[in-house]
């Protein structure tokens, strides 16, 4: 499943507006295609053959690929923020816990691709390493939302919670340490439940 294409598109006025907002659509949508099938780094001049664009049309809408590139990273955020955001079924805080994990770590993978290719530009754009910020903001105020104050307000445990629920670890799992998505997610479980229990024994 790819991250869906969150668009703000005006009401056309006319044909011109019309063909200037499917333009732009197309460009994002062939960004966000080339990043899930495993591009890094991807060059304008190959947007622009996705998009089925011209080179001149694609820097007519974005100033350059950073800002491209920030495109895909508010598409990602977009999604996250509506797959995590929902009510919790569970009525007590493990059971929330528990389905914030699942959540994270099913999301984690489908915007794997598109996060690889964030951490990779980051460097290169200040408004991109900012969004990266935001986003990780929210996850930790989602995490600390299902928390017990006396876990959330701890803040060496709260630290190691939100470092072990990370895109990072996700990814180290996943590509370095070569296990599947739901070998992944126990590994997660289990650590998140260790650590848990040893803040309530006294002992973490």
């Amino acid at each position: 499943m790819q991250v869906q294409n969150v668009i703000e598109e005006e009401r056309p006025i006319d044909g011109r507006r019309q063909r200037t907002v499917d333009s732009r659509a197309r460009i994002v949508s062939a960004m966000l295609e080339l990043t899930h099938s495993g591009h890094i780094s991807v060059s304008a001049e190959l947007v622009a053959e996705r998009a089925n664009v011209g080179l001149r049309t694609v820097f007519r809408h974005f100033n350059d690929m950073d800002s491209l590139y920030r495109e895909m990273s508010l598409a990602i955020e977009a999604q996250l923020r509506e797959e995590v955001s929902f009510g919790f079924s569970a009525a007590d805080w493990r059971g929330q816990l528990a389905e914030l994990i699942r959540r994270r770590t099913g999301i984690f993978e489908k915007i794997a691709p598109y996060k690889r290719a964030e951490a990779a530009h980051r460097h290169r754009s200040r408004i991109l390493a900012h969004d990266i910020v935001r986003l990780n903001t929210f996850l930790r105020d989602m995490l600390r939302s299902v928390l017990p104050t006396g876990i959330a307000r701890d803040q060496p445990l709260f630290e190691a919670l939100d470092m072990i629920l990370s895109f990072e670890s996700w990814e180290r799992l996943r590509r370095d340490q070569d296990l599947s998505p739901r070998r992944a997610r126990e590994v997660l479980e289990n650590a998140v439940g260790k650590l848990v229990v040893g803040a309530e024994m006294g002992t973490a």
